[in-house]
């Protein structure tokens, strides 16, 4: 395997869950207490959730690089407004640099590690959705970009080209493969790549409104397998081999579940783990075999 932990960010998807007080983070927490400070501590990256649903306000992008100071590697991923994603109306310039001013913060610093169009798995492999990205790659050209597509009918070769020849990677995600949605496959177009693990919550990947109403995060409730992230560890030399970043992100976030396996496969991939909560190990014991870099965080 060609292991090159310099250039894989390892990490997962948010960190402001109140699920994790108690497993990941310490309950009752301490006076002063930042949850991105503390997984700073423990990763060397995380990937932004929230500018997703709302464009960041500059003041707390500042804030972010202030938190994980700590930790020179450490660098974000963050993810392109739903504007642009999943509402099709055609947007205008203030839009773009309504969002851009939020996130310009975290490039100015060098934390920008690169951007992510997520599209929902009814973005069809299109003429129009081809020229609807190509829209979106120009507007955010000066930033690292990955995109990731979920339906099936952009499972072909040409899609990997088009996306290399605008310089745009494309992430390896592993998702229920239920009906025609696109299958996990290592691959790398563009220089950045990006590994994106959903779970395989067969049952609750496509919920109906009210379970998505009552419980939104419950698709995401997994918990991988050592033997599944023994294998994704070789998924990710595969996509590393030649990439000039590689991002990992768990997005199988429920109890603290992504903070977990991320930490199995740091291990699997020969990297130093910095840290792992007391806590976390009592609720997944199989986490007390793993090597640290240092002791033990005791909290």
């Amino acid at each position: 395997m060609n292991r090159l932990p310099e250039n894989i960010y390892i990490g997962t998807a948010g960190w402001n869950y109140k699920d994790w007080y108690g497993i990941v983070y310490p309950e009752p927490p301490p006076k002063g207490f930042q949850e991105l400070e503390f997984i700073a501590g423990i990763f060397n990256t995380v990937e932004v959730n929230s500018s997703f649903y709302h464009p960041t306000r500059p003041s707390v992008s500042e804030a972010w690089v202030r938190k994980v100071s700590g930790n020179p590697e450490f660098i974000f991923t963050v993810k392109i407004w739903q504007r642009f994603t999943h509402q099709r109306q055609p947007y205008g310039s203030e839009e773009v640099t309504l969002y851009r001013n939020g996130i310009d913060p975290l490039a100015r610093a060098g934390k920008l590690g690169c951007c992510l169009l997520q599209f929902p798995w009814s973005f069809k492999d299109g003429e129009g959705e081809r020229k609807w990205l190509t829209g979106l790659f120009q507007d955010f050209s000066d930033y690292p970009l990955v995109v990731e597509l979920r339906h099936g009918s952009w499972d072909n070769p040409s899609t990997l080209e088009f996306l290399d020849k605008n310089r745009v990677g494309l992430a390896t995600i592993d998702q229920p493969v239920i009906g025609n949605s696109i299958p996990p496959k290592p691959v790398l177009t563009g220089s950045v790549g990006y590994v994106r693990l959903h779970g395989r919550n067969y049952k609750s990947w496509f919920p109906s409104t009210k379970d998505r109403n009552e419980n939104p995060s419950s698709r995401y409730d997994y918990l991988y397998s050592s033997e599944e992230i023994g294998k994704w560890a070789l998924k990710v030399d595969q996509v590393a081999e030649k990439a000039a970043r590689t991002f990992v992100i768990q997005n199988n976030h429920p109890w603290g579940q992504a903070v977990a396996n991320s930490l199995q496969l740091q291990a699997a991939l020969g990297h130093a783990i910095r840290s792992i909560p007391s806590s976390l190990v009592e609720r997944y014991p199989e986490l007390a075999s793993l090597n640290y870099s240092t002791p033990p965080r005791q909290d």
